[in-house]
């Protein structure tokens, strides 16, 4: 096996080291914002870029190493992207939810239906 031109080397090296700062950045946001609310944020972010930079140097490694492109990275951010959002959504929701049965200063509901603490109907239960 031959050794990885220094342009590649450089080009991996660097999406990798970038993957790792912005991870780095995420998980110091974590720690430091306030609030569940603010903190959902971060690890979305972490996800989602950061994922993306060190698969991307990761590509670039195997493909040089192997010679055929490596699909299976593309998997990985494919499962990341489709479920980092879903457990997002579930996780605010839950939250929500929980912070409107506390009584906490949240926003509004969108769905038309009044909260528990003033007597939930549905407005197509009719009043």
């Amino acid at each position: 096996m031959s050794t990885m031109p220094l342009w590649l080397d450089a080009l991996t090296s660097a999406l990798v080291l970038l993957g790792a700062a912005i991870a780095l950045t995420g998980s110091a946001g974590l720690l430091t914002l306030p609030g569940f609310f603010a903190r959902m944020h971060p690890p979305a972010t972490i996800a989602t870029l950061a994922c993306w930079c060190i698969l991307h140097g990761a590509f670039a490694f195997f493909w040089w190493q192997d010679g055929t492109a490596p699909l299976r990275l593309y998997l990985i951010a494919l499962f990341l992207a489709t479920t980092v959002p879903i457990t997002s959504i579930f996780l605010m929701r839950a939250a929500l939810f929980r912070a409107r049965r506390a009584a906490a200063a949240v926003p509004a509901s969108l769905s038309g239906q009044v909260s528990p603490q003033e007597g939930a109907a549905h407005p197509s239960q009719g009043r």
